[in-house]
């Protein structure tokens, strides 16, 4: 599989799980007292944009639900 798949954007994850864009953004920022949810290998910030890894998506949230799990 090319690596470049395995990394997404807070809105591809949010679509592929199920979520909103606000929840997956805030588990990588963090909010009011609470810490990031991703560890610094699963998710940075590229610009303005925020790139989670699978693993990352898959280790806070379960396994995708979505049905494009197959296309990313």
């Amino acid at each position: 599989m090319n690596p470049i798949d395995e990394v997404m954007s807070v809105t591809e994850a949010a679509e592929l799980w199920g979520l909103k864009p606000v929840t997956v953004r805030l588990a990588c920022t963090g909010y009011s007292r609470a810490k990031p949810r991703f560890r610094a290998d699963e998710a940075r910030k590229s610009g303005s944009t925020w790139l989670i890894t699978r693993t990352g998506m898959e280790r806070v949230y379960g396994p995708a639900d979505g049905k494009k799990t197959a296309e990313i």
